[in-house]
């Protein structure tokens, strides 16, 4: 059986590093589906869900990403995320807050770029919810 190795890093640590036969996560233009060897491939990545089936166990590995860029060579997938949170450790409590706290922001927004940063913020949160709902579900 062909397996493609992953890595998912955020700025503050390595969340995932292992063996997998498939993965799936949010690309620029859309989902992404992603088996050993992939054609290479360099694209940002949108706020959403990767999903990663391991090659070890079979079982769903689900790390939430908040953007990032993708790198995909035959035998490696790198996701370099801007944040990344695994799927157990998500907190909706704090999602929902955080998605009504840049709510607010908007509301109250006294410049464009001020608008834009709780804009990215909110779109962040709705697709962090949204992950955490689906992963909830399995």
């Amino acid at each position: 059986m062909a397996t493609i190795h992953v890595d998912v890093v955020s700025a503050e640590e390595l969340i995932f590093s292992g063996e997998a036969k498939f993965v799936a996560l949010p690309g620029e233009n859309g989902e992404l589906g992603i088996l050993p060897r992939h054609t290479p491939l360099i694209t940002r990545i949108k706020p959403g869900a990767v999903r990663i089936e391991r090659a070890d166990n079979g079982e769903e590995e689900f790390v939430f990403v908040a953007g990032g860029i993708l790198e995909v060579q035959p035998n490696t997938v790198t996701v370099l995320a801007d944040t990344a949170i695994r799927g157990h450790d998500l907190d909706e409590a704090k999602a929902n807050e955080a998605k009504r706290l840049a709510e607010e922001a908007m509301k109250n927004a006294k410049s464009d770029i001020d608008f834009a940063t709780a804009q990215s913020e909110f779109a962040a949160m709705a697709a962090q919810l949204a992950a955490l709902r689906k992963f909830r579900r399995k």
